[in-house]
């Protein structure tokens, strides 16, 4: 029995003889019981096996997960680092942390047919390969990113993608929550942004907002699938929402109106006056708040209305608030135009492979200001662009379709030249809305492309991506994902 294609590649893999055969007799033993419950839930479905969870001694025919010190590899980011052992006793997944247990119940269910996706009851054969496995992600950071202020999507549909990204080990979700359409989230203490500020969005429609209770959920439901929730609010630009809710944010004489277009670069807050950073102050602090990541996203791209001078101005300023509520400022790449960023602020590169009007400068800059870099190359990982030429979603403002034969068609140790590996903390998939209304449409243009980057963010050797993702394809089917092009 040959194995099936694992995707992230695991870094070693050691094929045994023999196989392991789950049964409806099945436990999963553990002293971890919400993993053993999650797996539990995974293998249920397809199979219609019970699958107790339970601690104590396992017995042959049963899934263990234990923590142990010693499973870890030798190298890669060892807080995720597994072990999977499986011979015709057991399956025996054993990690350091529970992040890695986690990590290797996507490995082991890969080694089940495709049909173990299936959220209805199945007919195969559940049966594994033996194997060792010893594994551990290239990249700490491996994020994909739902835009859901210019078209709203609310608590249901991202659980749905959280669960559907976390089967391929992605364990960061960027959410940008605001923009000129719409503003996306509850402030106290600020009604009216998601009053008037979250009644519009492209093209018109209703739009809508996160409740704190709504937000509270998703990081909630993430954390339990080990994915971090990365929220941002994008400023100075982007912020026509903001200020159709309070003007008072706006420029003097600015004219601030409703938008359903997919413009970009004409909105801007005032950098002057104190009302925009009180914003700020209590914008971040609520957020803040109720998100445990590490990350706060300041956004900062394509503020064309901002002269330059008040841009730095504003960018010092707003990442020095980011930090003052315990956060890691992040914004995109042009940042790096500015030299007196909060010490550590993270960049996220999205010029393209080849960088293009000073984007490798702007790069080096934040790494030289203490900062890090996270890699979104428009060409190969921005989800927003067609998957080929005349498909019914999605934009070409990169000059041609991003098929899945360039999704990895790069190297992110040399992306930035004069910027070394160590200063990378992953690769981020970002999937802009403009075109994109409903969950169908999200699966469509994030899959099956996300495979091949959630590859690249985790082996450190990816050959062939492309036919790899492809022999995914009936897991795809068997999940119920609506995949686009592959």
């Amino acid at each position: 029995m040959s194995l099936p294609v694992l995707l992230p590649q695991p870094r070693s893999v050691d094929e045994k003889e023999g196989t392991f055969t789950i049964t409806e007799g099945t436990r999963i033993v553990t002293d971890r019981p919400e993993l053993g419950d999650y797996l539990a839930s995974v293998l249920r479905p397809a199979t219609g096996y019970e699958f107790a969870v339970s601690a104590g001694a396992a017995a042959e025919g049963d899934i263990v997960l234990e923590i142990n010190a010693e499973a870890a590899s030798s190298t890669g980011n060892q807080a995720e680092a597994y072990r999977l052992v499986v011979d015709g006793r057991n399956a025996i997944i054993d990690a350091p942390a529970d992040a890695g247990l986690f990590a290797g119940i996507q490995t082991l269910r890969q080694l089940l047919p495709a049909e173990i996706e299936s959220r209805t009851p199945a007919s195969a054969r559940w049966e594994v390969s033996a194997v060792t496995i010893v594994d551990a992600p290239r990249f700490a950071y491996r994020g994909v990113m739902l835009d859901i202020a210019r078209h709203f999507f609310g608590v249901d549909t991202i659980m749905q993608l959280i669960d559907n990204v976390a089967a391929y080990k992605i364990n960061h979700l960027h959410l940008h929550l605001s923009d000129d359409q719409g503003w996306r989230i509850e402030i106290p203490g600020w009604p009216e942004l998601t009053r008037s500020g979250a009644e519009s969005q492209v093209g018109g429609g209703d739009g809508g907002f996160l409740t704190t209770s709504d937000y509270e959920q998703i990081v909630h439901y993430a954390a339990s699938r080990f994915i971090t929730v990365v929220p941002e609010i994008d400023m100075p630009g982007h912020t026509n929402a903001a200020m159709v809710a309070y003007p008072e944010l706006a420029p003097e004489g600015a004219k601030i109106a409703p938008y359903t277009g997919i413009a970009v670069g004409f909105s801007s807050f005032s950098i002057e006056a104190d009302v925009t950073y009180r914003f700020i102050d209590d914008v971040v602090g609520h957020i803040a708040s109720l998100t445990p990541g590490p990350f706060f996203h300041l956004g900062g791209d394509e503020s064309l209305a901002t002269k330059d001078e008040d841009y730095c101005t504003f960018m010092s300023r707003a990442s020095r608030i980011v930090t003052s509520h315990g956060k890691t400022p992040v914004g995109w790449l042009e940042i790096g135009t500015c030299a007196d960023l909060a010490p550590g602020t993270v960049g996220q590169y999205w010029s393209y492979r080849v960088p293009q009007d000073g984007a490798d400068d702007q790069a080096v800059s934040i790494v030289r200001q203490g900062g890090a870099l996270i890699l979104s190359p428009a060409d190969a990982v921005y989800l927003d662009i067609m998957p080929e030429s005349g498909f019914r979603l999605g934009l070409e403002w990169t000059g041609a379709p991003t098929p899945l034969s360039q999704v990895a068609d790069w190297d992110p140790a040399t992306l930035v030249p004069s910027v070394g590996e160590e200063n990378i903390l992953g690769i981020e998939a970002p999937l802009w809305t403009e075109t994109v209304e409903t969950a169908a449409d999200i699966d469509a243009l994030i899959f099956p492309r996300l495979l091949a980057v959630a590859d690249m963010a985790w082996a450190d050797a990816v050959s062939d991506s492309e036919t790899r993702v492809r022999a995914l394809l009936p897991r795809l089917d068997a999940a119920g994902v609506q995949y686009g092009p592959a």
